[in-house]
Parts: C-alpha cells; structure tokens; sequence
C-alpha cells in the first residue's frame, strides 16, 4: 500500500527497531457514527505501507462510542502507551492513556478513564518527558468550551497512569497572529500539540490552527526551552495550506520529517510526508512543500 492509499487524520509515527509504526484516527468514523478501534501502519521506507492492523478494538461495555481520535505511541519504561482521545457518553471528551506489551498491540485502557482534567472538554493529549525524567501531558482545551482554545499542560504519574496536580495554560490560540482567523465568529482553534527537542536544546512544539489560508501547522518556542517559560508562536506556519495536526519525528537516517494530514476534507485526508531542514538560528523549514 502505498501513503496516499492511506485515509487517516492526525498521523502519528514512531519509529522502533528498524521500522516506521504510523497510526491514525480512521477517516471514515472521525466525525459522524460509532467508533470502533484505531489502526497502525508499518513501513520499512516511509513510501510502502502493510496494513492496517487494528491494535486497539472497542471493548464491550466501553463508556466511549464516539470520537476517536489522533492516537499517539511511545515506548517508555519498557511498554507501549498510547495517548488518545474519547468522547463519553454525556458529552465529555479527553484524552485516555492505554498499554500494550507490543506496537502492534492490543492495547487496553490503562488510565481510570480520562487522564486530562475530567470537568474539561480536552482533546489530543501528547506526551513529553522533561529534561529530569518528569512526564508531562500537552493538550488542548477546547474550544467548544471556552471559546479561545488554548494549549495546556499537566504533570503525569511515573507510571503513566493518571495526571497529577493542576494544569496550566501555555498559551491561547488568538495569540498567533497575523495568520489566525476565528472560527463561526467568535472562536479560535487549538489542535494538535507535539513537542521534539532537537539536539542543540531547542524544545519546538507544532500545533494547528484555523488561519486565513484554511487549516494550519503553527509553531511555537518556550523562552526557557521548558514547559514552564513563555510561549511565543512563530509569525508564520511552517506549512500554511489546508493540512495540519502534524509531528516531526527522524527517520532511520538522522533526518528530520513533518507529516501531517492533507487535505483537511472530510473523506479524502491522507498523511502527507515533508523532509525538514533545521537551521542555524533554531527553526524547521520544509525542504519543499507539494
């Protein structure tokens, strides 16, 4: 199978003993029915693809039906986690953690349902591990909520389990400008953290947005290069045309790539893959964009 046969929104990759592990939330149930599962992908070049192969199936009984999405896999203390988001059955949404023993899974619920802040609608929950050993989860508020959507972040247990202590914004989706533009008038989009620190220290978080020229992958930098610091965002996206909820991963050789899904339509999103180029003064730029 070749990526663009692929119909996945949020692509994820994890690359692990020699292999490229893509998971996804299935275009098909992202939006509208029951949903039953997530899928991964695996590759050996990032151009052929076998699968999908379901690792995580609805149990039955599960308090979720609806909304799965933007599964992300980490290999941490020995076992896979996957961060991805549910939505309940009284219209609550967040994001849960879930285990495996294998990247292929099964995996199975791992947290006491959400981990994110259960009186918040929450969404893409991602992982980062600080520079001491501490894990912390990024994710978004949603806007549905609060109507500025903004990008947060929580301290998580050693063993992944549930959050601990009280989480903290990072900055508001208004506050990217120029490019942001509201959306249905009042409201302003956050999608989609993720956060890579690059060898020379710099810690890059991508997230996505709703801009002036359609769905976007924005970028932004912590003055400290820590969770805790000021948030800035870049003045532009570094991928600005109707794709977005995106991560930078290196592939088998030590070089840097962005996928992301494109375009942002329901039923016709596939991964898109872009080599990045890292710059002196500590920025990402695709190398060329399709």
């Amino acid at each position: 199978m070749e990526t663009k046969d692929i119909k996945i929104r949020d692509p994820y990759v994890l690359v692990h003993e020699g292999q490229y592990f893509l998971y996804g939330t299935r275009s098909e149930t992202a939006f509208f029915g029951q949903a039953y599962g997530f899928d991964v992908y695996v590759s050996c070049d990032l151009k052929n693809w076998e699968g999908p192969f379901e690792v995580f199936h609805r149990p039955d009984n599960f308090w979720s039906r609806k909304s799965y999405w933007a599964p992300e896999v980490y290999f941490y203390g020995e076992q896979f986690y996957m961060f991805a988001t549910f939505a309940d059955e009284k219209k609550g949404l967040g994001t849960a953690v879930l285990i495996s023993d294998s990247p292929m899974g099964p995996f199975h619920l791992w947290s006491d349902g959400y981990a994110t802040p259960k009186n918040w609608r929450c969404l893409d929950g991602t992982l980062h591990i600080a520079k001491d050993g501490t894990p912390y989860m990024v994710f978004c508020h949603e806007w549905r909520q609060i109507h500025d959507g903004t990008i947060c972040a929580i301290e998580m247990s050693k063993d992944l389990k549930k959050s601990i202590g009280e989480p903290w914004k990072l900055f508001s989706a208004s506050q990217a400008e120029p490019f942001v533009k509201k959306y249905f008038f009042r409201n302003y989009i956050t999608d989609g953290p993720f956060l890579i620190r690059t060898q020379d220290g710099v810690l890059h978080m991508l997230w996505s947005t709703s801009a002036k020229t359609g769905y976007v992958e924005a970028v932004a930098h912590s003055d400290t290069n820590e969770l805790l610091g000021n948030w800035t965002i870049e003045d532009k996206p570094i991928y600005d045309h109707d794709g977005g909820h995106g991560m930078i991963f290196e592939d088998l050789s030590g070089r840097y790539w962005l996928v992301l899904h494109y375009p942002n339509t329901f039923g016709k999103e596939h991964p898109r893959f872009m080599e990045l180029e890292y710059n002196e003064n500590g920025h990402f730029a695709v190398i060329e964009k399709p």
